[in-house]
């Protein structure tokens, strides 16, 4: 079977009492697990939805997340995770290019501005979708499906102002669970801490819901909280956890960590960005008998392309790893020729849990990709032992706590203000966000503008996080001479100061 229940299902049937799932005060063993899945299929049957149909969740980690997701796979519907930190208007866009035909949401991220039928989330369905409704009766079977099928939809930034939806199949996400299962080595003893935020592909897929693939255990944190994540880890004895690198960057700060036990955690898979060695030396000394591993991916690619190998990580720092074994990379030119080790271009990707498509976009899908391979956008090279090195990302993206934020959005409200000629984004280090949003912009003669005007404008237009931290007002922006702005001169002249 294809959906997404069937290993719960199928774990169900050889050891019913397995624990599966744990969130807040509830255990769930795979059978009640599965026997929720089921009930909760039954709730979203009964609102005519069936296979094809997109329903969207705009909620936080809970248990109910997690059971709707299968849920709606059950059924042959495909999920569709929305930021929740999301403006009502972003929110509005997703939903409508996605025609989705109901949004599940939190009690308390309901907003009436949100355009769409609804299924509220109440404070007990948080930790027992069960409660969302009496169907008529449970969906015993899932829906029949292929490989080829839709599962999910994910919504990224992109370098537009508007985000393309990311087509997953069950294809994609199935290679994505086989090589991470063999490369962490996941087992029924595996007992993963979800802490960052299920609508992201580091939490669901990173190595996410590929533990009950294997028969092990999923914990869930509503929200990143430095001192829950070793309460947690004392606790359940924590195998594996993903963290954002502010998330690993408050742990490390943590005050008294000796205060919990946490010599059962092997692994923390990071993302991204080069290690330093003081942070590589801090971390065994937080997790004594784990190891960090630096690994790269995207949205498209349903996350974890790489990982570095153990035993390399002081050897090839500043590495993100070398590609997992059904995961092909190669660094091209401008013109979609490989380059030799060591030649700096586009890192591009392929194998089968990558994306054939954006939702709806020919367009955009023809142009991200050479052939068959798919482009990242990123830039970096490959040394003579195949470990992929990042020299840049994509140039118009921002990551800030673990989030992609396209400076043309925010360019797009920018020039919605009054009395800005020219405007730019771009992303400035920062020490605990990693990076934070920067708006540099000239001035109509006459106009003026302060930080906290600024922010006033953004209100309500964009999500928070999105939102300029810093503003520079300046005379002139550096452009080439085709008369595009240098967003790299920018970077680099504010970081020399």
């Amino acid at each position: 079977m294809v959906a997404l229940s069937s290993a719960v299902v199928d774990w169900a049937r050889s050891e019913p009492d397995r624990r599966a799932l744990v969130f807040r005060e509830t255990t769930l063993s795979y059978r009640q697990l599965a026997d929720r899945i089921r009930h909760t299929a039954g709730v979203l049957k009964d609102r005519g939805l069936g296979k094809g149909d997109v329903v969207a969740l705009l909620m936080r980690n809970s248990a109910a997340f997690i059971e709707l997701a299968m849920s709606i796979s059950h059924i042959g519907a495909i999920a569709l995770p929305v930021n929740y930190r999301l403006s009502a208007d972003e929110v509005n866009y997703i939903l409508g290019n996605s025609n989705a035909s109901l949004l599940c949401v939190d009690h308390d991220l309901h907003d009436t501005a949100i355009d769409c039928p609804m299924l509220v989330v109440d404070e007990a369905a948080l930790s027992d979708s069960t409660r969302l409704g009496a169907p008529p009766a449970p969906i015993l079977a899932s829906e029949a499906l292929s490989s080829d099928d839709i599962f999910r939809l994910m919504y990224t930034s992109g370098t537009t102002d508007r985000p393309k939806g990311v087509v997953h199949t069950y294809n994609n996400y199935y290679w994505k669970c086989l090589d991470h299962i063999n490369t962490l080595q996941l087992d029924k003893d595996s007992r993963l801490l979800v802490t960052g935020p299920l609508y992201h592909v580091g939490a669901f897929d990173l190595p996410g819901l590929a533990v009950f693939q294997a028969g092990g255990q999923i914990i869930v944190l509503r929200e990143f909280d430095a001192k829950e994540v070793l309460a947690q880890v004392d606790h359940h004895g924590i195998t594996g956890i993903w963290l954002a690198p502010v998330m690993l960057n408050r742990l490390l700060a943590f005050d008294n960590p000796q205060a919990y036990q946490r010599n059962s955690v092997r692994w923390v898979i990071g993302g991204g960005e080069r290690t330093p060695v003081e942070r590589i030396q801090a971390f065994t000394t937080l997790f004594p008998e784990g190891r960090y591993i630096d690994a790269y991916g995207l949205t498209e690619t349903c996350s974890g392309d790489t990982m570095m190998m153990a035993g390399k990580e002081i050897e090839k720092i500043g590495s993100a790893g070398v590609a997992l074994p059904n995961v092909r990379i190669e660094i091209c030119d401008e013109n979609g020729t490989p380059l030799e080790a060591n030649q700096v271009g586009e890192i591009c990707l392929t194998g089968p849990k990558i994306m054939k498509t954006y939702w709806q976009d020919p367009e955009r899908t023809a142009a991200s990709f050479f052939g068959d391979r798919f482009r990242s956008g990123d830039m970096g090279y490959l040394d003579e032992d195949g470990f992929l090195f990042l020299v840049d990302r994509k140039k118009d993206m921002v990551l800030t706590g673990g989030e992609n934020v396209a400076s043309s959005e925010v360019e797009r409200v920018l020039y919605q203000m009054p009395g800005i000629s020219e405007a730019a984004v771009i992303g400035l280090p920062d020490p605990t966000w990693g990076e934070c949003v920067v708006a540099i912009v000239v001035l109509d003669e006459g106009h003026s503008l302060t930080l906290e005007e600024l922010q006033s404008f953004f209100r309500g237009k964009i999500a928070s996080f999105k939102t300029p931290k810093q503003l520079i007002v300046t005379d002139a922006l550096p452009r080439n001479p085709s008369g595009k702005i240098l967003k790299r001169v920018l970077r680099d002249e504010l970081i020399d100061q």
